[in-house]
């Protein structure tokens, strides 16, 4: 469905709600806002409530006390899964999502998501933060349920400082840090909203490395005498905190508090070696503290406070809240979580498997590493080895048991074959960027290329921002997979930089049925944007970039490719490459305006 019939569908149905209200409001209870917080890397361990003794939690603490809090809740071991599947209450294989970059990343737009259900019921939707599941239309956020969108779409964010962030379809710069900036455009919409049923998704970046902080949180805990990492770690987890007590004081102080359903969790295990009560592994593993999180959920009057220890897990949360609406899951797809609500009221729910897996970069999509949890055993599918453990008698994975029981090790690794098999029939492993006129722009950005030659990626692994070096032969080149939705004539900008010794080379760019050409003859010195990295990073830096207009391109419909090479290349090469940007010569006739 596309994302206008949508919003046509959602005013049609809001208006017929005000009918019925207007008939029977007196019998017609009012349906509660939802506000889910998810924050990044933030692992189970990083809590006081946990048995943190560093780390300083009050407000988490707090909630947590005042929930329903699971001992026992399980999501991926990375985030851009752990994401489609809090969204669809499905398996994230089953939505397209493998990893979390290179396009696989991304969630099919047919899927039905969390902010679809809750439009259609007529609520506000918006997202404030990290999106992770698509870039581009139609599987930007806005096209995904969501009418507000703060925030960025890929991986991770290089900047937490005075950046510049998406804003519903445009690039603004923002003054700040950038969780209290999220924290600010989360109040706002919930203020906007107040008179109204609101789904509000805080996404929170921290305490996702680049390790930046401000002093505020860093020094106590470099005072305390912990290490820059640690102390960066918990000084985005006390921020973290603190925003969490800023959005809930103002559900307090707009009294909407009684009426809101508040979720939270993380999407995965910690991203390093710490304080994690004693679980084997970290993000990325499929053992206990990878995939182990804080759950929180309170709705005073709905959800009685206190420990749950039955097993639960992000596919959950979608049908959980289909449960607590009374409405009727009208997505097309079958589901793989359940209702959590039995749970809440003090009942039991039948024994079942939780499955996870976990994916890498590789062109190859392989059954493993993966694991089978089924109330208190673990089985652990390694690349080369299984391990058996019982986690009610050995919590921390100390003695695996596979040698000991042949026969049920046998069973589970069955059970988890026949999942796998199902659950990844229709993967594909080749990602193609959708190019639609309902944007402005289309960026593709050089890490959602393909190299030829010798090429290669300024930080190496060509995660989110990062860029094309070492372009210095004819031989080199770098493409694109498109599937053009949108048949038309496309300006073509690029984003480079070059030194004055670069200048000179002509750049081809060729599809199927166009080619252009432009000799790139202006210098631009690249600028880093001043950022303060408490230890060396990962991921690549924020810097400047020239943009310049190659020319113009015809894309027909359909699937192609869209290759960049260069000639008359001096020996010092030709710069570096951001991205390429699209933009449509005239809108798509039906959408009047982008993204929205």
């Amino acid at each position: 469905m596309s994302f206008l019939l949508k919003r046509i569908f959602s005013f049609l149905l809001a208006g017929g709600l005000v009918f019925l209200f207007s008939c029977k409001s007196a019998e017609t209870p009012t349906k509660p806002n939802i506000l889910l917080i998810l924050t990044d890397d933030q692992g189970y361990g990083d809590l006081g409530i946990h048995g943190n003794e560093w780390v300083k939690t009050p407000n988490l603490d707090q909630l947590a006390r005042e929930s329903a809090r699971f001992e026992r809740f399980y999501v991926s071991p990375l985030c851009a899964p752990t994401r489609a599947s809090l969204l669809t209450g499905r398996y994230h294989l089953r939505t397209g999502v493998v990893s979390v970059s290179n396009g696989l990343e991304t969630m099919d737009s047919e899927e039905y998501t969390l902010a679809e259900l809750l439009l259609d019921q007529g609520y506000s939707t918006g997202i404030f933060g990290k999106w992770h599941n698509g870039q581009h239309h139609p599987n930007h956020p806005l096209s995904q349920g969501f009418e507000e969108f703060t925030g960025f779409a890929a991986g991770h964010w290089s900047n937490y400082f005075d950046t510049h962030l998406e804003k519903n379809g445009e690039e603004l710069p923002f003054e700040g840090y950038l969780p209290d900036i999220l924290t600010n455009e989360t109040m706002d919409f919930i203020t906007e909203n107040k008179e109204h049923p609101f789904f509000a998704y805080m996404s929170i970046n921290t305490p996702h490395s680049p390790h930046q902080v401000p002093d505020k949180y860093f020094l106590p805990y470099k005072e305390a005498g912990l290490d820059d990492e640690l102390a960066s770690i918990y000084g985005m987890v006390s921020n973290v905190d603190e925003n969490v007590g800023r959005v809930l004081d103002l559900l307090e102080e707009l009294d909407l508090t009684e009426n809101t359903l508040v979720i939270f969790l993380t999407d995965n295990g910690p991203n390093g070696q710490r304080f994690n009560v004693g679980m084997k592994g970290i993000k990325g593993s499929v053992h206990e503290g990878g995939v182990r999180v804080p759950s929180f959920w309170k709705w005073p009057g709905k959800i009685t406070p206190g420990l749950i220890s039955s097993p639960a897990a992000h596919i959950d949360i979608f049908p959980t809240i289909v449960d607590f609406l009374g409405v009727e899951n009208t997505g097309q797809k079958t589901l793989d979580g359940i209702s959590l609500v039995p749970l809440f009221e003090g009942k039991e729910i039948s024994s079942r498997a939780i499955y996870t897996h976990v994916a890498q970069l590789d062109k190859v999509l392989k059954d493993r590493p993966g694991a089978l949890r089924k109330d208190s055993l673990l089985l652990s599918l390694l690349t080369s080895s299984l391990e058996l453990y019982d986690l009610k008698n050995d919590p921390e994975q100390k003695k695996n048991l596979a040698i000991s029981y042949p026969a049920l090790v046998s069973s589970m690794e069955s059970d988890y074959k026949n999942w796998w098999q199902q659950i990844s029939s229709d993967i594909s492993m080749t990602r193609r960027i959708p190019i639609s006129k309902i944007s402005d722009q289309i960026i593709l950005p050089a890490y959602e290329s393909q190299l030829f030659g010798e090429l290669s990626f300024f930080e190496g692994h060509g995660w989110a921002q990062d860029w094309v070096k070492n372009w210095k032969k004819e031989s080199d080149s770098l493409s694109w997979s498109l599937d053009v939705l949108d048949a038309g004539v496309y300006e073509v900008w690029i984003e480079y930089t070059a030194h004055q010794s670069q200048i000179g080379a002509t750049l081809i760019l060729q599809t199927s049925n166009s080619i252009l050409s432009k000799a790139l003859d202006e210098p631009f010195e690249p600028g880093r944007i001043a950022s303060t990295d408490r230890v060396p990073r990962k991921e690549a830096p924020e810097q400047t970039w020239k943009k310049t207009l190659l020319g113009k391109i015809t894309l027909n419909s359909g699937e192609d490719k869209l290759t960049l090479s260069a000639i008359h290349i001096n020996p010092e090469g030709v710069g570096e490459l951001y991205s390429l940007r699209l933009i449509p010569t005239e809108k798509n006739k039906n959408d009047s305006k982008s993204l929205k």
